[in-house]
C-alpha cells in the first residue's frame, strides 16, 4: 500500500491550482477560504511569485492543495499506509490520518505562517542547500562557523540544508566547500526556519496548538523531529512545536517509510520535489508525483500494475487514465447500487486479495450497465475487462465520482 507524503513551503507557484477548478475537490479550497478569511482561490490562480513566496501566503496555499489533491485520491478509493509531510507537509500528513480536524489544520497553518513571518522580521535568516557532502561533514561546518547556524533539513544523501543568519551561513558554506561539499546554493526564503532564530514563532504557535483538538491517528504518521510513528494524539502537539527550531530529518523519514513497506512513495501536492528525494534516498522504489487530476490516472494505473502509456479524451463519455486502465465516472449525484456483476472492490486488488481466476476482471461490452445512482443508471463508455468497483454500495457519490474501473488493453500474463 502508498506512503503519502506532503511538500512544504517553497513547492507553491503561480497558478499552481488552475487545473483543479472544475474538479469536485476545489470544494476544499472554498470551505478553507472561509475558515481561513482569506481568499485562498486567488492565491491559487492569480498571486504572482512574489505575492505566493511570503511565508503566510506560500504555506496556506501549499496546505490546501495539497488537501484538495488528497480529496481527488480518496475519491478514487486510494488509501494510504503511511504518511509524512516535509515541514508544513506534516500538517497535512495530520489532516489526512485523521489525526487532526480539517478546521483546526486551516487555523493552526494560518497561525503558523504568520508567526513564522513575524519572527523572520524579527531575526532575519537565510538558508542554504549543501550538495554533494554528508550529514557529519555539514554539522561539523556549522559548528566550526562558530556562529548562528545549524543543519536545517536532512532532505536526502548528499543534500542537506543550513540554516541561520547570512553572516554565519555564509560561513558555514565556505567551510563545507573546504571539507569536500561540491556545491551550495542560496536559497529564497524569507528566514532560518527549523532552527532558534525561529523561537518567537515557536512561543506564538503554542497557543494555537493547544486550543486544536488532536485525535489518535487512524494511519501512521512519520515525525519531522525524529522520523519515528507517534500513534497518540497527546503527543503532536509537542511535536509541531518542536518542528520549528528543530531540523526537518527528511531522509531519516523515508527511510522508515520503506521498512514500513510504503510503496509506492507518493506526492500530493505542487511542485514534486519531494520525489526527487525520495528517488535519491529510495532509489529502488517507485515514485509518482501527483499535482494535477491528470495524475491521478497514473497513480491508480500504478496501484493496479499496470505500465503508463499514452491516453486519447476523444469520443467517450468516461474518463481515460492510460492505453490500459479507464475510468467509468457517475453521470449524477446520488445513492450507488452496484449491479451484479463479479469485481472485486478496489481496496481488496491493491493488496492482492483478489481471488484466483479475477486477474482480468469480468468481460463487459459498451453500454453495459454497471450500477445506479439514484434512479439514473450507470453505463460504460468502454469494452474491456471490470476489474474494479470504487465506490461502495450505499456510497453518496457526486456527479463525475468515478465509479469502477476497467483494463482495456491486452491481457497480462
Amino acid at each position: 500500500m502508498p506512503a503519502f507524503t506532503f511538500p512544504g513551503q517553497g513547492s507553491q507557484r503561480p497558478g499552481m491550482g488552475r487545473t483543479w477548478t472544475d474538479h469536485p475537490s476545489w470544494e476544499v479550497v472554498e470551505e478553507a477560504a472561509a475558515i481561513a478569511g482569506r481568499d485562498v482561490g486567488r492565491l491559487l490562480l492569480d498571486a504572482d511569485q512574489e505575492e505566493l513566496t511570503r511565508t503566510a501566503n506560500a504555506q496556506l496555499a501549499t496546505f490546501v492543495l495539497s488537501l484538495v489533491v488528497l480529496d481527488a485520491v480518496e475519491r478514487v478509493g486510494i488509501e494510504p499506509t503511511t504518511c509524512a509531510g516535509h515541514s508544513l507537509g506534516e500538517y497535512s500528513a495530520l489532516v489526512a490520518s485523521g489525526a487532526l480536524a480539517f478546521e483546526d489544520g486551516v487555523r493552526l497553518v494560518v497561525e503558523r505562517g504568520e508567526a513564522m513571518h513575524d519572527a523572520a522580521e524579527e531575526r532575519p535568516g537565510t538558508m542554504a542547500a549543501v550538495l554533494g557532502a554528508d550529514d557529519d561533514t555539514v554539522e561539523a561546518a556549522c559548528q566550526r562557523a562558530e556562529g548562528e547556524v545549524w543543519v536545517a533539513n536532512y532532505n536526502a544523501p548528499g543534500q542537506v540544508v543550513i540554516a541561520g543568519t547570512v553572516e554565519s551561513v555564509g560561513a558555514a558554506s565556505a567551510l563545507a566547500k573546504e571539507l569536500g561539499a561540491r556545491k551550495v546554493m542560496s536559497m529564497t526564503v524569507a528566514g532560518a526556519f527549523h532552527t532558534a532564530l525561529m523561537a518567537p514563532a515557536r512561543a506564538r504557535l503554542r497557543k494555537a496548538l493547544s486550543d486544536a483538538t488532536f485525535t489518535d491517528p487512524d494511519t501512521p504518521v512519520l515525525a519531522n523531529v525524529d522520523a519515528r510513528v507517534h500513534p497518540k494524539a497527546v503527543e503532536w502537539s509537542s511535536l509541531l512545536s518542536a518542528q520549528l527550531c528543530s531540523p526537518v530529518r527528511w531522509r531519516q523519514s523515508l527511510e522508515a517509510i520503506r521498512s514500513l513497506g510504503g510503496e509506492p512513495v507518493v506526492e500530493l501536492g505542487p511542485g514534486g520535489v519531494l520525489c526527487g528525494l525520495a528517488r535519491r534516498a529510495l532509489p529502488s522504489a517507485t515514485v509518482v508525483a501527483v499535482q494535477t487530476p491528470d495524475d491521478i490516472d497514473e497513480l491508480v494505473a500504478v496501484m493496479a500494475g499496470q505500465e503508463v502509456g499514452a491516453s486519447s479524451h476523444e469520443g467517450h463519455h468516461g474518463e481515460h487514465l492510460t492505453t490500459a486502465v479507464r475510468l467509468v465516472v457517475s453521470p449524477a449525484a446520488g445513492v450507488f447500487q452496484p449491479a451484479a456483476l463479479e469485481a472485486p472492490p478496489l481496496g481488496a486488488r491493491l493488496r492482492g486479495e483478489a481471488p484466483a481466476g479475477e486477474a482480468d476482471g469480468t468481460p463487459v461490452e459498451v453500454g453495459a450497465m454497471l450500477g445506479t445512482v439514484g434512479d439514473v443508471e450507470v453505463r460504460t463508455p468502454f469494452a474491456g475487462q471490470l476489474a474494479g468497483f470504487l465506490a461502495l454500495a450505499g456510497e453518496r457519490l457526486v456527479a463525475g465520482q468515478p465509479v469502477a474501473w476497467l483494463r482495456v488493453g491486452p491481457r497480462h500474463p
